[in-house]
């Protein structure tokens, strides 16, 4: 629970450090912070989000996201 905040955040700095809290602590809970990671990676922030926070969605990530997206 206490790495979440950097799991969720939209920085790749947080993410990284997400990679090395759940590699160190938490290794099966890795895959949702793999996941987490390629997201932020591939568009540098998380398009599920987009509506909700006003953000155009771009062409890629409107594809991502009728592909089924990310479930969070």
């Amino acid at each position: 629970f206490l790495y979440l905040p950097y799991e969720h955040s939209e920085h790749l700095a947080d993410q990284l450090k997400s990679m090395d809290l759940f590699t160190a602590k938490a290794q099966s809970y890795l895959k949702y912070a793999v996941e987490h990671l390629e997201i932020i990676q591939r568009f540098g922030r998380f398009p599920h989000r987009n509506r909700m926070l006003g953000r155009e969605t771009t062409p890629e990530e409107q594809v991502f996201l009728d592909g089924g997206g990310f479930s969070g």
